[in-house]
């Protein structure tokens, strides 16, 4: 059954950027857009590389190794060489901090 964690304060994630959060063995990237959060798996589907370390570019993530790219909104590919989409997740605000719903 999904239970929603506290991953951070939103304020720890600046505008239009991303940031790494581990939790029990699954890495995911948290995403910040005019006051808008995001996440999804933290790792390209290409090559298994922490997004987290890429380039956001408005509501574009670009992997740090190959330039693949992917829209984190919904986690569709958007640019070769990466063509299978990321896995997104629910995050919400609550108090200031934000929240992941995993697995």
């Amino acid at each position: 059954m999904p239970q929603w964690i506290k991953a951070c304060a939103a304020d720890n994630i600046d505008d239009e950027d991303v940031m790494r959060f581990d939790h029990d063995g699954q890495t995911y990237a948290l995403y910040r857009f005019n006051d808008e959060f995001f996440a999804t798996d933290g790792l390209c589907t290409h090559e298994k590389v922490h997004l987290a370390d890429g380039l956001v570019m408005e509501h574009i993530i670009e992997c740090p190794k190959h330039n693949g790219r992917f829209d984190y909104r919904t986690g569709a590919a958007k640019g070769a060489p990466v063509c299978v989409n990321l896995k997104t997740h629910k995050v919400k605000v609550e108090g200031g901090d934000l929240y992941l719903e995993v697995p």
